[in-house]
């Protein structure tokens, strides 16, 4: 099923690229919940995003996106899910997207734009060391994977949030 009348809506993309901003709107607009997977892994573990990942390593924080992913996509209550960027790496996580009944938009930033909003990112642990390198190999490494459980692309270069959540909730409509 696609669209807003899919049971939820669940944004992808790089980090950086607005998933939680603009899932904020669109909760607001479709009077939906917001399930942020940062948000949640945080709130179920009372450790950051940073703590965990540099504490437990990335196996261990992969799992919990996952479980949050898998949760949140079984949730009864249609919500706005802003699924964490490394989501795609996973196969099994590809697979819960394909086969649930959401519609996933891939919010699609230039590199350059992400470098720029990701400067001062200190919560992001995998920026730590060269975060103009690592964006750039991250995004190659993740285009197709966005690309193939997209039901639709929506551009944020040079738009507002708002606009970019009109654009999805048009292209989701």
């Amino acid at each position: 099923m696609s669209g807003c009348g899919a049971k939820h809506l669940v944004l992808v993309g790089m980090m950086g690229a607005g998933k939680s901003s603009v899932g904020r709107v669109l909760a607001r607009k479709l009077d939906r919940p917001l399930l942020d997977s940062d948000e949640l892994i945080e709130q179920r573990t009372g450790r950051t995003v940073r703590e965990i990942w540099m504490t437990d390593g990335e196996a261990a924080f992969r799992e919990l996106e996952t479980r949050t992913l898998v949760d949140a996509l079984n949730d009864d209550e249609p919500s706005v899910v802003a699924a964490a960027g490394g989501v795609v790496l996973s196969a099994a996580n590809r697979i819960a997207l394909a086969e649930s009944d959401a519609h996933v938009v891939w919010l699609l930033a230039n590199v350059d734009v992400l470098i720029d909003r990701v400067k001062n990112g200190a919560h992001r642990p995998l920026l730590d060391d060269d975060p103009e390198a690592m964006l750039r190999a991250m995004h190659r490494d993740r285009d197709e994977l966005y690309r193939d459980v997209a039901d639709a692309i929506v551009s944020v270069d040079n738009r507002s949030v708002h606009d970019v959540a009109q654009a999805v909730l048009r292209c989701a409509g």
